[in-house]
């Protein structure tokens, strides 16, 4: 069970206990990887949390850019998340249906706009159901609300700024993909990208921030994992992964120990992989 935080995790318990509350929002932010055949949005009509949105993380992204869902504008951001009827002073909740997966990118997301009121459901939607708790197929009543972007661009890295942090070594990169993936061994899930990790990165597979259940770890057992993969945390972090979702569990992770000095790396792997200039180191860190 999570310990309680409305600025990061929350469990099961407490979103039932606050479900009515008027000011609670609640999204469900599953998303799936390439290649499977499964529609989160049409999941989400069939059952959903009672009152829930649904955030498409592929939609509310900047199409300007060839790459997958990167963070958006400030406006569009704004606008659809006012047409949801998600604003100012409102404690959201988000979710999804692998337990901890994509979730964590969209409170990823709010914070980067400014709005620390914002907690990942510990579990998502596969205990809320475990748990037998009521679910509905009705779509919430919207009514709109103004939302503030205040933009926190020290949350967020490009490219340049991640081979800088590289050269100079004066950051602690940790990479959320699976270990194959990291070391070189495992082939990308997306065409044409180079094999291997960023020159000097930690690996820290997020399944491993993970219990069996799909709740998040305990501070203790997080810190270890931290640990064990040789993560320097005197530094400042910058998260990566194969397109910046599950990078951001890392960055919910930290933020559990009370580590708060961390950034994103939004163009992830699918944009390393595919950068001509930028070493690629195989093997392990």
């Amino acid at each position: 069970m999570a310990d309680d935080d409305p600025g990061t995790l929350v469990s099961t318990a407490w979103l039932a206990a606050h479900l009515k509350d008027p000011d609670l929002r609640i999204l469900d932010a599953t998303m799936f990887m390439p290649g499977t055949d499964r529609d989160a949005e049409a999941e989400y009509e069939d059952a959903h949390i009672p009152g829930a949105r649904f955030f498409d993380i592929n939609s509310i992204s900047d199409q300007r850019s060839d790459l997958p869902h990167m963070a958006p504008p400030n406006e569009k951001f704004m606008s659809r998340l006012r047409a949801m009827g998600v604003g100012d002073g409102h404690q959201v909740v988000v979710y999804d249906t692998h337990g901890l997966f994509s979730a964590a990118r969209v409170w990823w997301l709010f914070r980067l706009m400014g709005h620390d009121d914002i907690a990942v459901l510990d579990g998502g939607l596969p205990k809320w159901l475990a748990e037998e708790r009521e679910v509905e197929d009705m779509p919430p009543v919207v009514r709109d609300r103004h939302m503030t972007v205040r933009r926190q661009n020290q949350m967020v890295k490009d490219v340049t700024q991640v081979a800088a942090a590289a050269k100079l070594g004066d950051h602690t990169i940790l990479d959320a993909r699976a270990a194959e993936r990291f070391r070189g061994d495992a082939p990308e899930p997306r065409e044409g990208l180079r094999k291997g990790h960023i020159p000097g990165s930690r690996n820290v597979p997020y399944t491993d921030l993970l219990n069996p259940d799909g709740t998040m770890k305990d501070q203790d057992a997080l810190r270890a994992v931290f640990d064990a993969a040789g993560a320097d945390l005197s530094k400042p972090v910058i998260t990566t992964c194969g397109s910046g979702t599950t990078a951001a569990i890392i960055n919910l992770a930290l933020e559990r120990i009370g580590v708060f000095d961390h950034a994103l790396y939004d163009g992830s792997w699918v944009e390393w992989g595919a950068f001509p200039t930028v070493p690629v180191a195989t093997g392990d860190a």
